[in-house]
């Protein structure tokens, strides 16, 4: 039996050597099986890896994250579609030449076409620490119009493998809206990063396009309930093939036909795994609900998003965007992506170059096709348009609100500049309507009769002086001055508060002297017709909270009684968010679109302007703000919060838009509650927090810069990789280089800067910062202390460690004063007062 035994033994390794010899490990990573014709690419940590096949064409067939594949059998592979014949690298017997190199493989000799095109690719592939670069070279031998590009197409395994996929613009796919197979939405950028909320793995998708070529991506609803994505690189822009839509239904075809040149394009991929709940992670966030914040951000907040140069709330579904809105500059603070803040610039630079008209009026929608627009306002080119419903003016102000709240996140005083004509224009416009001098300016519509719109609620006849544009007016007024101020410009500056401090007065005026407070009813009505008459005393609650959210109402009386009475009505009827009136408006008021009560605009919930309520709270009862927060958030959990609006009766989700405004709520958690106040030459910390929420910590990147933000009541720290500041009121800081610089109540009146002469961390620890009394804790360390903003030429007396001196303000108010600190140091600056004449 021995010798039969060895003999097998014999054949057993014989074949094994030769399996072995078939089998090439490149490097640690890469192995390449000759005899299979397969190439595996392992990450170092293996959570991510890919085999390639080239059996029979080239396909990547398997893509596992953490040893699960999330590919369909159809794979990755490229291709295109010409005169309605599809050509693919996959599924074709060809010659594949493998070429190896130290660290990288490459397989040459993809070819496939026919008489019409042929193309040649040569796809390399190498690992860089734990990702997977892919390079596809792709050669065109000849001119062609092509009606598709892959380079290349994915295909999953189901709709549901991912939730969705975050873009590089800062917008996302939602799979759950791409309902019937071959539903498409299609973007110009190609990077996306696909996660599924219910496991860590996700995929990030980088793309990066050789010599200068023009990237997109298209997702879609395939064969068998699959995901796939097919991206393009093209030597110029893709075109929308059905007017300007980047979603259509039950078709792929998004983009029309392309003309490639005899050329050959490079597209670089990068893949990636990402843990996803530490990628997204919200921090510590006691009695909120972080998971829910990150989802409704990650879905809701994004999907506002159509594309490039497209960042508004109707989102891609209905491929809409309204300009008279006020919060995309907000949503992006609470996202704090950098890629939507970029995009958000970028959208407000083609709104000022295409909807901004010559006279500074602006238009107030973009859409994909004509349907909606006012008679031959619609520009086909562009999008933008009149709505038919009436010219809303609320566009002029959220052109304006959106560029200032969006310069305090981009920073870039360049941009802010080129902004300055566009914001002048469109706010002059306004401020020109006022025919009868009263310091309320007028609609274009003259009163209910008209049977026209005046503003958001589009279906709603309010008309001449609206209480509801004026209020959005007086904080567009009061942002613009303080970007004047910023940009040199001081006169203007001053114009624009006069503006805005005389539209308060007026705005504030009882009823019967021609403002909009309403003793009667304890409330600011909605509009006065040119005639005279009052309408909207109804309780309605965006005009309620703006007035009070944005300042107009500072009367503590007032406030009260608005606030007290909505949230009684709202706890009376169990509402989980708060209606758009209480009470109806009356029949002549409204279109049949709005009746009977309560129904759409005349009563439904509209949680788009959650953030006017939950600002109006803060500063009253924090613990109000809060509930409706954590409202909205349950609701999130209980159906993803993708509605339009919600009945009134049944608190239920309504209408086909899904509108990203709907996150406003938690947009003012963040700048309302937790006090995110990021300036564009400092971060900014204004919070209003409950001891409920002690101990809430997260991190915020605001221009490249990683902040810490820890919150108790009270009781307020930020800090950075190089300096640390600690307040019980609000503040901002910046550390350039070894200069930290505060700024009390995060304002510009006062600001202490601090150089730290060897480079070192500054921790700073504030016990008051007044002008008569500026106290401090410091760390130890070698210091020039400069305070600006001071009275001038007044004498303080300076206490360090009971150590006590005089010194004298500069005339232009400035204090400069040098000091070693060996140990922590408390640090005191109290203006001495002038003796009072008998």
């Amino acid at each position: 039996m021995m010798p039969q035994f060895n003999l097998c033994l014999s054949a057993f390794l014989f074949l094994f050597l030769i399996v072995c010899h078939a089998i090439e490990v490149k490097s640690q990573g890469i192995e390449h099986n000759p005899f299979k014709k397969t190439i595996t690419l392992v990450t170092p940590d293996t959570k991510l890896s890919i085999v390639i096949d080239y059996a029979e064409g080239c396909r990547v067939k398997r893509l596992d994250l953490n040893g699960k594949n999330k590919l369909s059998d159809l794979g990755i592979y490229t291709g295109f579609r010409i005169k309605n014949e599809q050509f693919s690298s996959r599924g074709l017997l060809q010659n594949i030449q493998i070429k190896e190199s130290v660290n990288d493989i490459t397989l040459e000799g993809i070819r496939f076409g026919n008489q019409d095109l042929t193309v040649n690719e040569n796809w390399s592939f190498r690992l860089q620490n734990n990702r997977i670069l892919w390079e596809i070279t792709r050669t065109y031998n000849k001119d062609a119009l092509v009606e598709e590009l892959a380079l290349p197409k994915w295909s999953f395994s189901d709709l549901s493998t991912w939730k969705g996929g975050i873009f590089d613009n800062g917008g996302m796919v939602w799979c759950k809206y791409l309902q019937r197979e071959n539903d498409t939405y299609g973007v110009h950028t190609a990077g996306v990063t696909l996660w599924n909320e219910h496991l860590p793995d996700a995929l990030r998708i980088k793309a990066s396009a050789m010599n200068g070529g023009k990237l997109a991506a298209k997702y879609s609803h395939g064969e068998n309930r699959t995901f796939t994505i097919i991206q393009s690189v093209s030597e110029n822009t893709m075109k929308p093939r059905y007017h300007l839509s980047r979603f259509v239904s039950q078709k792929t075809d998004v983009f029309a036909p392309i003309e490639v040149k005899k050329s050959t394009v490079k597209l670089q991929l990068t893949l990636a795994y990402v843990d996803y709940p530490t990628e997204y992670n919200r921090g510590v966030l006691p009695s909120i609900d972080a998971e829910a914040v990150r989802e409704l951000m990650n879905t809701t907040g994004r999907y506002g998003v159509v594309d490039n140069n497209i960042v508004g709330a109707n989102g891609w579904l209905t491929n809409w965007k309204c300009l008279h809105e006020p919060f995309f500059a907000q949503i992006g603070m609470a996202l704090n992506d950098t890629n939507y803040v970029k995009n958000m610039s970028a959208t407000l630079d083609q709104e000022r170059n295409q909807a901004v008209l010559p006279d500074g009026r602006v238009l107030s929608r973009w859409h994909n096709a004509p349907g909606d627009e006012m008679q031959g306002t619609y520009n086909s080119q562009t999008g933008y348009y009149e709505a038919m419903w009436g010219y809303t003016i609320d566009s002029q102000t959220g052109y304006v609100i959106n560029t200032a709240e969006q310069f305090a996140l981009n920073g870039d005083l360049n941009w802010l500049r080129g902004h300055q004509v566009s914001c002048e224009k469109a706010l002059d416009w306004l401020i020109k309507r006022d025919s009868n001098g009263n310091g309320i300016f007028e609609m274009m519509n003259e009163g209910v009769t008209d049977k026209t719109a005046s503003d958001w609620l589009d279906i709603v006849w309010a008309s001449f002086e609206n209480a509801f544009v004026n209020a959005q007016l007086f904080e567009a007024l009061r942002l613009w001055s303080e970007c004047e101020r910023v940009l040199g410009s001081p006169k203007k500056a001053t114009y624009y508060m006069k503006i805005a401090e005389s539209l308060k007065d007026s705005f504030n005026k009882p009823v019967e002297d021609g403002g909009f407070w309403l003793e009667e009813k304890k409330q600011y009505v909605y509009w006065r017709d040119n005639d005279g008459a009052v309408h909207g005393d109804n309780l309605v609650t965006p005009i309620n909270f703006a007035a009070i959210a944005f300042g107009l109402c500072d009367d503590p009386q007032r406030i009260k009684l608005i606030l007290d009475q909505i949230e009684k009505r709202t706890e009376a009827e169990r509402l989980f968010h708060w209606p758009l009136c209480f009470d109806s408006f009356k029949r002549e008021e409204v279109s049949d679109g709005n009746w009977p009560f309560p129904k759409y605009e005349n009563g439904d919930i509209f949680p788009t302007w959650g953030y006017l309520g939950v600002r109006a709270y803060a500063k009253y009862n924090k613990d109000i703000a809060l509930k409706y927060i954590q409202n909205i958030l349950k609701q999130y959990k209980k159906d993803g919060l993708s509605s339009q609006r919600y009945s009134r009766t049944t608190q239920l989700g309504l209408g086909d838009d899904v509108l990203s405004g709907i996150c406003t709520s938690i947009t003012a958690l963040y700048r309302d509650i937790y006090g995110v106040r990021p300036q564009w030459n400092r971060m900014g910390l204004e919070p209003h927090i409950t001891t409920s929420l002690n101990g809430t910590k997260f991190s915020y990147i605001l221009r490249g810069v990683s902040y810490q933000i820890e919150l108790r009541e009270n009781d307020y720290r930020l800090s950075a990789a190089d300096f640390s500041v600690k307040s019980n009121r609000a503040f901002g800081a910046i550390k350039t280089d070894n200069v930290l610089r505060f700024y009390p109540h995060n304002r510009e009146e006062m600001m202490l800067s601090i150089k730290e002469m060897n480079n070192g961390h500054i921790d700073l620890m504030i016990d008051s910062c007044t002008k008569t009394n500026f106290s401090f804790n410091i760390a130890p360390g070698e210091y020039v202390l400069m305070f600006e903003g001071l009275p001038p030429s007044e004498n303080y007396t300076v206490l360090i460690d009971n150590q006590l001196r005089s010194v004298r303000t500069s005339k232009e108010g400035t204090l400069s004063l040098k000091n070693m600190f060996v140990s922590t140091t408390h640090f005191v600056l109290k203006k001495i007062d002038k003796p009072r004449a008998d």
